[in-house]
């Protein structure tokens, strides 16, 4: 008997001190083990730690009356979609740092229960609304063999008056049943469902889409929506109105985008202007407007930076809408072409402007990664509270949340606004003179310590052969870095410490013979990616490549070279900076050049 006694006190120690690490890492922050300073608040792993069961999904967050976080989530001791899969709330009363026990919205013992999405109302009631496998279907028609089921049954809701200690009984949602539901293999008499998409509160009441399948599992998927108009006042649920939305028998979906258009979510621009998005295996999510409160849609296209412009790239991730209390959109997704669940790391975000009924879109900031590429990172929510921001997002066994710089997120909505040099770290400026002296000092350039460096100018080249120097601060042994041309109408840079190596192009077809461009090329060290910016767009290699920006395989260390560069009559001015340039401030640099955009 002492025996095991003792070795569960030894487990129970180390259990507690792993708690009280994550604890106190929470709080206070980590440290990089490179540098020895604080971890940059990008990477995931310096996020405060949600807890939850072993599984985890969806940490969604409202803030209730008495100023306290309350987080619902789907969590479970086994993977996604297995038995014991259920809703459950945590509440934090410091912004995050330490959390309350799990409380139980549905048990564990019961039939699944799913994806739950909270709303909080003005009386400080709060709903969650989850799929909830109510009529315990484990099989397919016909079939013994048993299915994943957490897509399956009825749209339920809980509530709460007491910010999310206690739950209320199981109410459901009458969600009608449409021809997707009919196509599927239970004939409508089970309906394949979830939803991704926070309840967005207007002056005609609450809205929220969902996702319908008309095949299981994951196939034809459509979006729809409910609609209550009276949810917000009345404390009897009995009274509260609801409505599925848009009118008819179909969905929101074009068939040209094949057969995955899943995790609808969307915005509201006015009372009744509705915007929306989901995610396809096309390369691109799409998206769509209605102008009468969701009844109709206008018929879905790719998803555009601007009204009928460039493409934007996205693969099988969530495409998460957010509007601000200030009125502007955010835009979280994964900047890339892929066309399946993988690649999930970064994370970016595009800043919106409502403009005549439409939403124009920044170019991208990156906004959160993990080291390891195969990680994946997903279903974020965004907090705002005092002025401050936050998400959180989940790797399906960890779900953090992680603070945000306010002036990252200016930057995006003032993206072409800002006309000024940013001068922070700025290292070297090139001009006239020095370019027509052929060469310049530079300065030592340690990226062990600046965790980074830009490279930004103005360059009007003669002709597009590839293999022409722009700038070059190599020495003998091919230490430094050097930006040349290369082919099909890109720009090139390479770097080498003397032991690590990386280099990435920009997207083919950005720089033209003849006309002057601008320039930035940003190597960011702590994800390991350098990105082009060109006339002020984000090289994102839509049409030409699943990924525009490119990751390297180890940290670089000092690429100062010869401690001269050497720069070519085709550049027309040159600054240096000792870190990553943001985007916002590579397109402020464009802005501020003096110089025509083409």
């Amino acid at each position: 008997m002492n025996a095991p006694f003792r070795f569960t006190a030894a487990v129970g120690l180390l259990a507690f001190m792993v708690l009280a690490f994550n604890a106190v890492s929470a709080v206070y922050g980590t440290n990089d083990e490179r540098s020895g300073k604080p971890m940059d608040p990008r990477n995931i792993v310096a996020g405060m730690r949600i807890p939850d069961q072993g599984y985890c999904d969806q940490p969604y967050v409202v803030v209730t009356r008495e100023g306290h976080w309350l987080c619902t989530l789907t969590t479970g001791a086994g993977h996604e979609g297995q038995g014991g899969q259920h809703v459950v709330a945590t509440i934090s009363k410091d912004q995050g740092k330490t959390w309350s026990p799990l409380i139980d919205i549905e048990p564990a013992n019961g039939p699944e229960a799913s994806w739950i999405c909270p709303l909080i109302t003005p009386s400080g009631r709060v709903y969650g609304f989850y799929t909830y496998n109510g009529d315990r279907i484990k099989t397919l028609p016909g079939s013994k063999r048993k299915i994943r089921a957490d897509m399956l049954g009825w749209y339920c809701y809980k509530y709460s008056d007491d910010n999310g200690k206690t739950w209320s009984k199981r109410h459901r949602i009458p969600v009608r049943t449409t021809a997707c539901d009919r196509a599927n293999q239970w004939q409508g008499k089970v309906q394949i469902f979830w939803g991704i998409d926070k309840p967005k509160v207007s002056n005609s009441g609450v809205r929220f889409a969902f996702t319908k399948l008309g095949k299981y599992m994951l196939d034809h998927g459509e979006g729809w929506m409910v609609h209550s108009d009276n949810i917000l006042t009345e404390p009897d649920v009995s009274k509260i109105h609801w409505k599925v939305l848009p009118d008819g028998e179909h969905g929101i979906r074009a068939k040209e985008f094949g057969s995955v258009q899943e995790e609808h979510n969307h915005v509201t621009l006015g009372d009744k202007r509705l915007y929306m998005v989901y995610r396809t295996t096309m390369g691109y999510p799409c998206h769509t407007y209605s102008s009468d409160g969701g009844r109709t849609w206008d018929k879905p296209v790719p998803m555009t930076y601007t009204p009928g412009g460039r493409r934007i790239p996205g693969n099988r991730a969530c495409p998460k809408l957010w509007k601000t209390k200030n009125g502007k959109y955010l835009f979280w997704f994964h900047l890339h072409g892929g066309k399946n669940f993988n690649d999930r790391n970064p994370a970016w975000l595009l800043g919106g402007l409502e403009k005549e009924g439409k939403i124009h879109w920044s170019q991208p900031e990156l906004l959160l990664f993990d080291d390891n590429p195969k990680v994946r990172m997903s279903y974020p929510d965004l907090i705002e509270q005092d002025g401050r921001y936050w998400v959180t997002e989940t790797q399906k066994t960890v779900a953090r949340i992680h603070e945000l710089d306010a002036s990252l997120l200016e930057g995006l909505w003032s993206q072409g606004q800002v006309k000024e040099v940013a001068k922070n770290a700025l290292l070297l400026t090139a001009g006239e003179k020095e370019i027509a002296s052929g060469s310049v000092s530079l300065p030592k350039l340690d990226i062990t310590k600046t965790a980074g460096m830009s490279v930004d100018f103005w360059i009007e080249l003669e002709d597009g052969k590839p293999g022409q120097v722009v700038a070059d601060a190599r020495d003998a042994k091919g230490r430094g870095w050097v930006i040349v041309t290369g082919e099909k109408g890109t720009l090139r840079i390479e770097l080498n410490d003397g032991k690590n190596k990386a280099s990435w192009d920009c997207d083919a077809g950005r720089i033209q013979p003849g006309k002057r461009h601008h320039v930035a090329i940003i190597v960011d060290d702590a994800p390991k990616i350098i990105r082009f910016i060109v006339n002020g767009i984000f090289c994102d290699g839509v049409g030409q490549r699943q990924f525009g920006w490119g990751r390297y395989k180890a940290h670089l260390g000092d690429v100062t070279g010869s401690g001269t560069l050497k720069l070519a009559k085709c550049l027309k001015s040159l600054r240096v900076y000792g870190r990553y340039l943001r985007t916002s401030e590579a397109v402020g640099n464009l802005h501020a050049g003096g110089a025509t955009r083409p």
